[in-house]
């Protein structure tokens, strides 16, 4: 028994080790590339692109979803939206470079810090665009505050409760105790083994692009903080959207809801069509052959979909 508890001791060593060295060079490599705007009990990472002074369009605020953060949404669609408008990217609470406060981090808690965010920077009325997790935050954003929404843009959202549990690990990677020791061990070894894999079928069947890694950032994720805030998402995750669904028949703002039909992630029929059936100016794209990256995928049809919402009326310009 001791000699499995001091190889266990040895491994968890070894582990925690790796993890430190491995952290300080992410941290090297992957800097903030905004600001850190003050919310209550954090800070928010902010990445403003395009043209403040714009008054043909609204701004976009562009909400990224588990295991990324805000430079998956720009190196895809963020960089390309701002040459015709304002756009502003935001880490959500706990991941890329925001700080998560203590106490509940719910998609609801979640959208709160967000339009604490926005407003301490000025944003007052814009287009929300969130993809997968992060459009369940957006849904939860436009729930509370769709007085200050122009649009909404939903990319393969999780908006209901699905069939069965979640993965057995995820309530133990989750846990108070076990979640940190696991994410200063055991989790960027094991992370360098399963990235690829694990990126192959969130982008299936299209092929993960051969720069993704880097210039999405991926590594952010691997500090452990971070890594035990993403799991704490998503094993929280069923239970919010099961209170919520029946909150999405009052949201009243123009909405594009866009799916890809070989999404084996996140089921189109039960979240995106289930959604875009009860938002009342909702509007469903479902786009053939594509999985769950639709903004890899056809990032075309997406700028398309958020530029319908963006454009200001006239007598919304003077």
């Amino acid at each position: 028994m001791i000699t499995i508890l001091l190889a266990v001791a040895a491994i968890l060593g070894a582990g925690a080790a790796i993890t430190a060295v491995a952290t300080a060079r992410i941290v090297r490599t992957h800097p903030p590339l905004g600001r850190m705007v003050p919310v209550t009990g954090a800070r928010i990472h902010v990445l403003e692109l395009g043209s403040p002074r714009d008054i043909e369009r609204w701004p976009v605020v562009m909400l990224h979803g588990a295991s990324s953060n805000l430079v998956d949404l720009r190196f895809a669609l963020g960089d390309r939206l701002a040459e015709t408008g304002r756009v502003v990217l935001l880490d959500r609470p706990g991941l890329g470079w925001s700080e998560r406060p203590a106490g509940e981090n719910s998609p609801a808690h979640q959208a709160a810090l967000i339009a604490e965010a926005l407003e301490r920077i000025g944003v007052d009325r814009f287009v929300l665009v969130g993809h997968s997790y992060g459009g369940t935050v957006a849904a939860a954003f436009a729930s509370a505050y769709q007085d200050r929404l122009a649009g909404l843009v939903l990319i393969a959202p999780v908006t209901h409760p699905w069939g069965g549990g979640i993965d057995w690990y995820l309530p133990l990677l989750a846990a108070p105790v076990l979640g940190p020791l696991f994410a200063r061990t055991i989790a960027f070894p094991l992370a360098q083994l399963l990235q690829h894999s694990g990126a192959a079928s969130v982008f299936a069947p299209q092929p993960v692009p051969a720069d993704y890694f880097e210039n999405a950032a991926i590594a952010l994720l691997f500090r452990p903080a971070q890594f035990f805030a993403n799991a704490q998402d998503i094993a929280g995750l069923k239970a919010f959207v099961t209170a919520a669904a029946p909150t999405y028949k009052d949201i009243t703002v123009p909405t594009v809801v866009i799916t890809g039909d070989a999404d084996t992630v996140v089921s189109p029929t039960l979240h995106a069509e289930t959604v875009a059936a009860v938002i009342p100016q909702a509007r469903l794209v479902v786009l053939e052959g594509v999985g769950h990256m639709p903004h890899y995928a056809l990032p075309d049809a997406i700028v398309e979909a958020i530029n319908s919402l963006s454009l200001r009326a006239p007598a919304d310009s003077s």
